[in-house]
């Protein structure tokens, strides 16, 4: 014989279920795993981005001036294979993908922007940066506006460049510290960069023609160093923290929200991908491999 409760009371076990179950749905949340293995790519290991085919697209895969595809097969497992080489002497760091599908790299060698398209693999230098110590990481906005940290490790230093649609660059600041991660967020209002060795993260208003103001410290750190960010689609950043083997998620007024462990020391780039875009990808430069975990949001940009 079946028992109705009252409708409060029914209300109450439901809710209390609910309770019951949330913890065990979320228990994979923000938990680090390997995707990657050890020594598939070199230290160099570094711009992860997922492409529009759903595979994500690493630099460095077995040898320097290479990068690598990782594709994923429907048991949740990951294969890496070479995708292309780079031009000789060229050697690739941050990538980003733009709407019609075309990969972005920053050649940090040859202090240039590559464009790869991904069917054909042609690759042709899209923007040359004169006077760049060395292109690092990129960003791109909706409309097609890239952005590269130029840091210069010898000298503690940096700079920040502006590339315009029709393949203009512009050296934006100068006497910066040594400008790293780089990105746009989702509503293309704000352009953050952090600074490696000074350990801070800046934030500027970003105007609908691309340019820059309002610049302003959003977060300071006492110890260890700042590498790769992304943004989710609710704006909150994800920050590699090199040499303290933590991925953060930070709100955008600079409160922590997640501090995520990484089994590699040396995280240096993180980036979404997946079905639903809340797989986060990260690159381990002490282990030459790719960790993963997940979000409870899908990324801004998640290639898909």
């Amino acid at each position: 014989m079946s028992i109705r409760l009252p409708f409060l009371a029914a209300a109450g076990v439901a809710l209390l279920l609910a309770c019951v179950a949330a913890p065990a749905a979320n228990a994979d949340l923000f938990r680090a795993r390997d995707l990657i293995g050890d020594g598939v790519f070199t230290h160099g290991i570094e711009g992860p981005a997922s492409g529009p085919d759903g595979a994500l697209y690493v630099v460095n895969f077995g040898h320097e001036g290479s990068i690598g595809r990782v594709s994923f097969a429907a048991d949740g497992g990951a294969q890496a294979a070479l995708f292309v080489d780079l031009p000789a002497g060229s050697i690739g760091n941050g990538i980003r993908f733009d709407r019609a599908g075309r990969m972005y790299v920053a050649d940090y060698a040859q202090h240039r922007i590559l464009r790869i398209a991904l069917d054909s693999k042609r690759i042709e230098v899209y923007a040359t940066l004169p006077g760049a110590f060395q292109p690092n990481d990129i960003a791109m906005a909706a409309d097609g506006t890239l952005y590269a940290s130029d840091p210069d490790w010898r000298g503690d230093g940096g700079q920040l460049w502006r590339i315009d649609r029709d393949r203009s660059a512009h050296l934006i600041e100068t006497g910066m510290g040594t400008t790293n991660g780089i990105e746009v967020s989702p509503d293309g209002k704000r352009l953050y960069v952090n600074e490696s060795v000074q350990r801070k993260i800046w934030v500027y208003d970003r105007a609908g023609d691309g340019t820059l103001s309002n610049k302003r410290l959003l977060l300071a750190f006492p110890d260890f160093g700042l590498d790769g960010m992304r943004c989710d689609a609710d704006g909150n950043l994800y920050l590699a923290r090199y040499d303290a083997g933590k991925v953060l998620v930070l709100d955008p007024a600079g409160r922590i929200l997640h501090e995520i462990a990484t089994k590699g020391g040396k995280p240096t780039n993180v980036a979404f991908g997946g079905k639903d875009g809340r797989d986060v990808y990260v690159t381990l430069q002490d282990r030459g491999a790719i960790e993963t975990f997940r979000s409870d949001r899908r990324g801004r940009e998640y290639g898909r």
